[in-house]
């Protein structure tokens, strides 16, 4: 009787086979592992763009796409939005556990006490074009860190790891605000270390010298949830580059800019600026049911983007969460644009309408968090760099986890080569 937890595999035509053990975790698809394969049989595997591949144990995040659940440390994303704070959950990553009252108080503390920039890293900003993107310009500046911390940080020292976490989740919103208001032609702002994470934040992206920032406690409420949900996904894109960089033993801040390059592109973080510029190509209200009908015709290249996810395949629990806060901030703001109309009737036409229905092409958190980010005064060019402040407790998280786990290794995929065979050189003149 063939032993369940072993798949064999056999070429047989040279009936050269192996014995791959099934690996399994504490949720989610046992998976078959495949380091012996090429000795025992001489063959790699091919799976382009790792769709059926794990390529690391971790303990951070569990999604179940076709549930719609999504795990952070084994807490439901709804009972964390619910009840936690963005700083609280960023501990959680980090550390595995919820923090104890004393010991919030103490990373509290440390994030607060990290939160300035280098004064010479603000003229770091002055070698950018005024109008260059604010993600170009986040990438470069947190991969400056190395130069300010290179000689500073023992990747192999778990206490110079956390002190990385630390400066990263307290520094990248300082960045974050650095890169707006610079591209804006307004002077940097210091950050309030009176205030909490996100109010601090907004008040160094729109608080002017001349008078103070009346900040609205929904939006500040808003932007906290947002970066919850934002927080980890798993090894998806960005975090998967965070790791493959931290392979080579990157410093972390090399890591971690890779990461947002990573997440710049539009089939992953710049998802939500792709929501608006839809939006704009929309126009006005009247326009909405049209569009839907285009939407339905494959020989239109138009295409409703924010609905449905690669991931889930029911629904997107982030969205469900977002959605009910997209419709309060819009009711408590009074914003007046046309644009979150158009979004507002949209929702309300694809959620109802049988050919999205039947197609699960329901809103996503992409969809809802680009309406929050514009009902707040976000600019759409800003909303990647939003979601990388977010992901960067993720990212760090990941990067500390690569380097606790015994015998981690470098990354290195194959490939299948597709190119010219063994060939000689022909001279210039005869070719």
């Amino acid at each position: 009787m063939s032993d369940p937890k072993i798949v064999k595999v056999v070429d047989e035509s040279t009936q050269r086979g192996s014995e791959l053990p099934l690996v399994s975790g504490t949720l989610g698809p046992s998976c078959i592992d495949i380091s012996t394969l090429y000795k025992d049989t001489g063959h790699f595997t091919y799976d382009q763009g790792y769709g059926s591949t794990a390529s690391t144990k971790s303990a951070i995040t569990y999604i179940d796409g076709d549930q719609g659940v999504l795990l952070y440390r084994g807490y439901p994303i709804e009972q964390l939005a619910e009840h936690s704070s963005f700083l609280e959950v960023a501990y959680l990553l980090l550390h595995g556990e919820l923090p104890k009252k004393t010991e919030f108080e103490s990373f509290s503390n440390d994030i607060t006490h990290h939160t300035m920039m280098h004064e010479s890293q603000k003229d770091f900003f002055k070698g950018f074009h005024h109008d260059a993107h604010p993600m170009a310009m986040l990438a470069a500046s947190v991969a400056s860190l190395s130069a300010f911390y290179h000689d500073k940080i023992n990747v192999e020292d778990p206490a110079d790891r956390q002190l990385a976490a630390i400066r990263l989740i307290a520094k990248m919103p300082t960045i974050a605000a650095g890169c707006y208001r610079y591209s804006i032609g307004w002077p940097l702002r210091y950050p309030r270390n009176n205030l909490e994470y996100v109010d601090r934040f907004l008040h160094m992206m729109f608080e002017v010298p001349s008078e103070p920032l009346q900040l609205s406690p929904v939006a500040a409420k808003a932007l906290d949830l947002l970066f919850i949900l934002h927080a980890d996904h798993e090894q998806n894109a960005s975090t998967s580059t965070v790791r493959l960089v931290g392979s080579t033993g990157a410093n972390p801040y090399a890591s971690i800019a890779a990461g947002i390059t990573a997440l710049w592109g539009p089939a992953h973080g710049g998802a939500n600026e792709a929501v608006l510029k839809m939006l704009n190509e929309i126009g006005t209200p009247d326009k909405v049911e049209s569009a839907v009908l285009r939407a339905k015709d494959k020989n239109d290249s138009f295409r409703l983007m924010g609905f449905g996810h690669r991931v889930y395949k029911n629904f997107d629990p982030r969205a469900k969460i977002i959605r009910e806060m997209t419709h309060k901030v819009l009711n408590e703001l009074g914003v007046n644009d046309p644009l979150l109309e158009v979004a507002v009737k949209l929702e309300e036409a694809a959620l109802k309408d049988d050919y999205f229905v039947e197609r699960k092409l329901y809103p996503n958190v992409d969809f809802y968090s680009g309406i929050i980010y514009k009902a707040l005064g976000i600019p759409t060019e800003m909303f990647t760099v939003m979601f990388a402040i977010a992901r960067t407790a993720g990212w760090i998280a990941h990067w500390i986890e690569q380097h606790e786990t015994p015998g981690s290794r470098i990354g290195r995929p194959r490939q299948i080569y597709v190119g010219s065979d063994v060939r000689d050189y022909v001279p210039s003149a005869k070719r």
